[in-house]
Parts: C-alpha cells; sequence; structure tokens
C-alpha cells in the first residue's frame, strides 16, 4: 500500500532560496526552498514550456527564466493574473527526506486571496 509520496531528495540538498526540477512519477516537479520550508510546483510553464524550477525565487514566487511569467510556490497561482495557475504538490520531510505526494493538490478558486 502506497501513500502516494515519492522521495525527491535530502533536506539541505536545495539550497534555500533556489528550486531544483525532479521526476515525481510521469510529472517534473519544481521544489523550492523558502526559508527552509519546501513548496512544489509543476515545473513546466504554462506559456512555452520552461522549467520553472529554473528559475529566480524571490519572496516566495518564481520568474519563468524565458518570459518572467511569475508563480507563487505556495499554490501555483500565476502572480499576473491570479485566474491561471500551475498544479501544486504537497510535500513533506520525514527524516532527512523530501517527499513530494504524485497527485496535485485541488484547484482553488479563481480570484483567491494571493
Amino acid at each position: 500500500m502506497t501513500d502516494d509520496f515519492v522521495f525527491v531528495a535530502k533536506v539541505g540538498s536545495i539550497p534555500e532560496g533556489r528550486g531544483a526540477t525532479f521526476a515525481v512519477g510521469n510529472r517534473l516537479v519544481a521544489v523550492f526552498n523558502v526559508g527552509g520550508t519546501y513548496q512544489a510546483i509543476d515545473d513546466l510553464c504554462p506559456h512555452m514550456g520552461a522549467s520553472l524550477g529554473a528559475g529566480e525565487l524571490v519572496s516566495g514566487v518564481v520568474t519563468c527564466p524565458w518570459h518572467a511569467w511569475r508563480f507563487s510556490v505556495s499554490d501555483g497561482c500565476w502572480r499576473d493574473n491570479p485566474r491561471l495557475s500551475v498544479d501544486s504538490f504537497e510535500v513533506r520531510v520525514v527524516g532527512d527526506d523530501i517527499q513530494v505526494r504524485s497527485l496535485p493538490r485541488p484547484k482553488q478558486k479563481a480570484g483567491h486571496d494571493r
């Protein structure tokens, strides 16, 4: 029996203020270290497919390295239009293992607080 969490990295392997990309099931997921807390969103920018894990992270918002689309790493919401978002994923730390749930979180309603 599985609980749908997948090991992606060891604590400390993703520097604070940075992201990294991992295969989780059949998807690529970007995991970010935000002040020692790990957040995960879909790695692919919906605009043209750039890796969000390679983007610059500032105050919990990652900027796509290709065309500067900005996404909240806590919920995947596009900062310039909250009607669009990428999937976000639950993250947990077990011992020194960072694990990501393979199923995305349910989408929130458009216009939610950012």
